[in-house]
C-alpha cells in the first residue's frame, strides 16, 4: 500500500496524531477513536494493523497490553516526496511575511506622523 493510501484515511491520520504525543496502548487509542469516529474495536484494530504492516507504527508487548508508537521512517519518505512541491507554498509564505513586515512598517510610520502633528 502506498503511503498516501495509508495516510488518506482520517481514522489512521487521527491515530498517528495521537501517537505523535508518545506511545499509547491499543486500548487508549481505541477509546479515543471509537468515541470520535463511532467505529468498533475490531475496526480500530484493523486500522492499527494497516499502520503497523505499512511501517508507520511499531508495537511492543507489555504484559497483556500492546503499546503503539510512531515509526518516523515512512513519514520522512513522505516529507521527501513533498519537498518537490514545497516551493508552491513556501514562496507564498515568504510573500506573506514580506507583506506583514511592510504593513507593520507603514503603521509605525503613520503613528509617528500622527504623533508629530499633535
Amino acid at each position: 500500500m502506498h503511503a498516501f493510501d495509508v495516510l488518506g484515511d482520517p481514522v489512521r491520520r487521527r491515530i498517528l496524531e495521537l501517537l505523535a504525543d508518545g506511545e499509547r496502548s491499543a486500548g487508549e487509542i481505541g477509546t479515543v477513536v471509537q468515541g470520535e469516529f463511532g467505529i468498533s474495536q475490531p475496526g480500530v484494530s484493523q486500522h492499527l494493523r494497516v499502520l503497523r504492516d505499512n511501517g508507520f507504527t511499531t508495537v511492543r508487548a507489555e504484559g497483556t497490553r500492546r503499546l503503539y508508537a510512531v515509526d518516523p521512517a515512512p513519514l520522512r519518505e513522505v516529507d521527501l516526496w513533498l519537498e518537490n512541491f514545497r516551493r508552491f507554498w513556501s514562496m507564498r509564505l515568504d510573500a506573506l511575511g514580506t507583506e506583514l513586515v511592510r504593513g507593520r512598517r507603514e503603521r509605525r510610520a503613520k503613528g509617528e506622523d500622527a504623533g508629530q502633528s499633535g
